[in-house]
């Protein structure tokens, strides 16, 4: 059962696959925002998706954030997110990530209910 409070944190550590210049945001071997954004939606998706009813899922829709501080090759990054609202299907999440050093970003995330086969079939 869905209730405000359900938290989640996951777990990156910093590589080349994951910096500003692979994924193409900027030019520098530093964790990319992109990949800051994916780890707090995954937290987000993980902490709801036990209590979902079966075939559903969740998909996000909105992010808002900042990306205050660099992180460095082999920094081991943790993104969490906690329910704080639920309006019908759709879901509001506060998101925040860090590094061994601290914060590095933190906002709010949205995500939505939907039926998996249905949603699928829309495309």
């Amino acid at each position: 059962m869905l209730e405000i409070g359900l938290h989640h944190e996951s777990q990156v550590q910093v590589t080349e696959q994951n910096t500003a210049l692979t994924l193409g945001s900027g030019d520098m071997e530093v964790f990319a925002t992109p990949a800051m954004v994916a780890l707090m939606e995954n937290a987000a998706m993980c902490a709801v998706r036990e209590h979902l009813t079966e075939g559903a899922t969740t998909v996000g829709t909105e992010m808002q954030t900042s990306h205050i501080k660099a992180s460095k090759l082999g920094a081991q990054i943790t993104a969490s997110a906690e329910l704080i609202a639920i309006e019908g299907r759709k879901l509001e999440f506060v998101v925040k990530a860090w590094d061994e050093v601290g914060t590095i970003g933190e906002g709010r995330h949205t995500r939505f209910i939907v039926d998996r086969e249905r949603f699928l079939a829309k495309l």
